[in-house]
């Protein structure tokens, strides 16, 4: 179990962290979509978009739950990471909002371009305030800022928990963090999967 945790955090500390955790390689792309079928070590999925991909994974590919979780669990200081839309303000709207185990503090803090949407951004930080009707307005602060973060009642919340690769099958939501092989595939470095039909929101 604790080489199983420790997967969990060290896969989501690159895959938040973002094109500067890979350095003199590619970054890996995001591959959001649906499993159709599994066949050894291959996934036949549909993206989000409607194309037909065919990802590899190996037996050690890294799996990560994505749980449902509630705005109740959202107070000062935790540690929180939000894909949002910047409004003219310069505040955030968030289309999700990811509440990290405390083991996973810290991880890809900061304030960055996203691939959720055009012009979407990913902000991890501390939660300082909680205001607003329903404590639906976040203080979210990182090591060189903050962003005030409106949390709309449409925006999902999630969190994480250890996942394995038997989670992946037909009909199963992922989100997979995958790199080109050299004949033009793909091979899933990490999975995120949906926990009881979840759909992955970031």
């Amino acid at each position: 179990m604790q080489i199983q945790r420790r997967s969990l955090f060290v896969t989501f500390a690159a895959a938040l962290l973002g094109p500067a955790a890979w350095a003199d390689t590619a970054p890996p792309s995001r591959i959001r979509g649906t499993i159709d079928a599994v066949s050894g070590q291959t996934l036949s999925i549909t993206d989000r978009d409607g194309a037909k991909l065919s990802v590899a994974f190996r037996a050690d590919t890294a799996v990560t739950q994505i749980a449902p979780a509630q705005l109740a669990d959202i107070k000062p200081g935790s540690f929180i990471g939000t894909a949002a839309m910047p409004q003219p303000d310069g505040s955030l709207m968030a289309m999700e909002i990811q509440v990290f185990p405390e083991r996973m503090r810290g991880v890809g803090e900061g304030h960055r371009p996203w691939d959720l949407r055009p012009q979407s951004t990913m902000t991890n930080g501390t939660v300082g305030d909680v205001t607003g009707t329903a404590g639906r307005v976040l203080t979210l602060k990182y090591a060189d800022g903050e962003k005030k973060v409106t949390v709309p009642e449409q925006a999902p919340i999630i969190t994480y928990e250890p996942g394995e690769l038997a989670m992946l099958k037909p009909g199963a939501h992922v989100l997979i963090l995958a790199s080109k092989t050299p004949d033009g595939g793909w091979m899933a470095d990490r999975v995120s999967v949906g926990k009881d039909g979840l759909v992955p929101p970031m």
